[in-house]
């Protein structure tokens, strides 16, 4: 079957008088603001790259055409070398999400959510201070390090610090950061786009002030319990259960259960990338490339990113457009609220399935609109209430994509791998993901330009395609213990005649 949640007898149960402690939540908000630098960064991108003093110094073609009396409206900001200042940081963070793998295994989630941090802080200081093309695209690899190393071991680090129970609220939080780093850098572009010459620098350079949190909350957290114990190191690890579990719980029970499932992986301690090709681990490869792409294909991503950009393509001004982006952020901390309340109540697949059919609607609206509005040239100008309509139709859209593939991309990768490779398998998925962003914000305006409003409904045919695999390929997940996840692919009517049920004689239970 491919729904319902699971209960495993003979299995660890998940329930070892483990409630919600002052621990967890401060340990868990910490490691969640991980997310913070990815979406300051998504937010900044967009901003900086409408601000006319920015452009003027580094890319004054583009200006050059803004001031053409006749002009493409969808073809305006076409420009490969500007959407290269973009797109460098996701190719950068590729390869870092990837070498992440071997460096936790070595160092532990915790050291590589400092190094993410310490990454991001340089990347910040370089673009602040460009001078050129190069010095920029410098700065941005920087941040992309920052992002692969973060984007790699934060939802994990929250996946097995956090009770079975609410383990689905707690990894949402790196999306709800995600939130609040995109909101604070939408509303620091509106204010820097009103300062002359060097507004683009704040921007760029106040990304800083994330890089800072994470770097601070990354020192008063400990390293998880199965991290720890993956290093052999069992006594800081008991003293890191108890930290965030608190004096009533059953330390001792939940620690024997992680420890059995690192040492069964022992014999499986090398080769993480080569093992997850295996038959049994089919269900977590397809999952680790299919989420994370499907995530982006949404076409969410570079309305984030370009969203300055898109509302001034559907008749804004310059200040305008940056208000609608805040607004957008605005919307995106709210819908991710939203998710937190919701996923371990309603689960991961009715999320992702409403979230779907609410966003190929958005899409198809904004499609006839500026069809019917711009036209196939590009040439008309649209009406305000039909402006005002795409920023409506955008907050629907962001709104359905912040409680469904928004979080959940994020959750889902983060607790269906077993430990042998769960860093491989984080790894692919945060490699995937930034591979694919940086596809296309290297072709989004590129593709705008050439399909003009039908980019539109290319989005809503992936999104409904992703919709119908979810329904048929995704069991639920939810309340399940990480140690017992592998009975979940055991009883579903596909991934089964990969994955062997449970070596003890496993009872499932769908509730």
């Amino acid at each position: 079957m491919a729904g319902g949640g699971l209960a495993v007898a003979d299995a660890p149960s998940g329930d070892y008088g483990v409630g919600i402690t002052f621990s967890v939540v401060i340990t868990c908000l910490m490691a969640a603001s991980g997310g913070l630098i990815f979406g300051y960064d998504i937010g900044i991108s967009g901003g900086v790259t409408a601000m006319e003093s920015f452009l003027a110094e580094f890319f004054p073609g583009v200006l050059r055409r803004m001031a053409a009396a006749r002009r493409d409206q969808y073809c305006v900001y076409d420009s490969h070398v500007l959407t290269a200042f973009t797109s460098s940081l996701y190719l950068a963070g590729l390869v870092a999400s990837l070498a992440a793998s071997r460096v936790t295994r070595a160092v532990g989630r915790q050291a590589v959510m400092l190094a993410g941090g310490a990454f991001f802080f340089a990347g910040a200081a370089v673009n602040a201070a460009a001078v050129n093309i190069a010095m920029l695209i410098v700065g941005r690899m920087l941040l992309g390090f920052g992002i692969g190393f973060t984007n790699q071991a934060a939802p994990v680090y929250l996946a097995e610090t956090a009770p079975a129970k609410w383990r689905g609220a707690f990894t949402t939080g790196f999306q709800l950061f995600l939130g609040i780093g995109n909101l604070a850098a939408n509303l620091t572009n509106y204010g820097a786009a009103r300062i002359p010459r060097w507004g683009w620098r704040l921007s760029l350079g106040l990304a800083a002030v994330p890089a800072t949190v994470i770097l601070v909350g990354a020192l008063l957290i400990p390293d998880t319990p199965s991290s720890l114990l993956v290093r052999g190191r069992a006594e800081q690890a008991r003293a890191a259960l108890r930290r965030i579990r608190g004096p009533k719980a059953d330390v001792d029970a939940e620690l024997e259960d992680v420890a059995r499932a690192v040492e069964a992986a022992r014999d499986h301690e090398h080769g993480a990338f080569r093992r997850i090709l295996r038959r049994e681990h089919r269900p977590h490869l397809v999952l680790a490339v299919a989420v994370p792409l499907f995530q982006q294909l949404t076409g969410v991503i570079v309305i984030a990113f370009f969203s300055p950009v898109l509302f001034q393509t559907a008749g804004f001004g310059a200040n305008g457009a940056l208000m609608g982006a805040v607004v957008l952020g605005a919307v995106n901390l709210g819908s991710a609220l939203v998710s937190v309340a919701t996923v371990d109540r309603y689960g991961r697949r009715p999320l992702f399935v409403a979230g779907g059919l609410v966003m190929i609607m958005c899409l198809v609206a904004v499609a006839w609109i500026m069809g019917s509005q711009i036209g196939r040239d590009g040439e008309s100008i649209m009406a305000r209430r039909y402006s005002l309509a795409v920023l409506a139709l955008t907050c629907v859209f962001s709104a359905s994509f912040g409680w469904s593939w928004g979080p959940l991309t994020w959750v889902i990768p983060g607790e269906i791998f077993p430990v042998e490779v769960r860093s491989a398998g984080q790894s692919i998925s945060v490699a995937v993901n930034l591979g694919a962003t940086f596809v296309l914000t290297q072709t989004f305006l590129s593709m705008l330009c050439s399909l003009k409003y039908a980019t539109f409904i290319y989005y809503a045919a992936w999104v409904a395609a992703m919709t119908a695999f979810v329904v048929a390929f995704l069991p639920e997940t939810k309340g399940v213990p990480l140690e017992a996840m592998g009975a979940v692919w055991a009883r579903h009517w596909y991934w089964g005649r990969f994955v062997q049920p449970p070596a003890k004689n496993a009872e499932a239970l769908i509730n």
